[in-house]
């Protein structure tokens, strides 16, 4: 990670954002998976961000970026769900039918910033452990 600069700032500002398909449905497969990732790298390079990991797994996404200060988060996030959801809906009819509520994704995110304990490089082994290892289901196990 490095300082970057804008015309009034320098800044090195670094985000994990985790986002989930509405319902949590396994929908992120295949040719959706494909065309998921290639429009987030439109968007990332369209607004100016840098992107340090993204894994796009059959239930969630993970995105890696730096943002500059001139936006928010939530502005960002926006962006990606926006745009994402009217290209996917276009290009697979069937992925509307799927979902039924007419929303690709849910509502609310998680974002951390990285710095102290958790720095970039957890941040980077966390999301290649995810594209390892999240994309099967588990049963969990409670003791009681």
């Amino acid at each position: 990670m490095t300082i970057r600069r804008q015309k009034h700032a320098l800044y090195d500002c670094s985000y994990h954002i985790v986002w989930a398909p509405k319902y949590r449905k396994w929908i992120l497969e295949g040719e959706v998976r494909e065309e998921v990732k290639k429009i987030f790298d439109e968007i990332i390079e369209g607004i100016g961000l840098e992107k340090y990991a993204m894994e796009v797994s059959k239930d969630h996404i993970h995105l890696f970026l730096s943002i500059p200060p001139k936006y928010s988060v939530s502005e960002v996030v926006r962006k990606f769900k926006c745009i994402s959801a009217k290209e996917i809906f276009r290009k697979y009819p069937h992925v509307k039918r799927e979902l039924w509520g007419g929303e690709f994704w849910e509502d609310g995110y998680f974002v951390r910033t990285t710095g102290d304990k958790v720095t970039s490089e957890v941040v980077k082994k966390y999301i290649e452990y995810q594209s390892k290892c999240a994309n099967k289901a588990e049963q969990l196990d409670f003791d009681f």
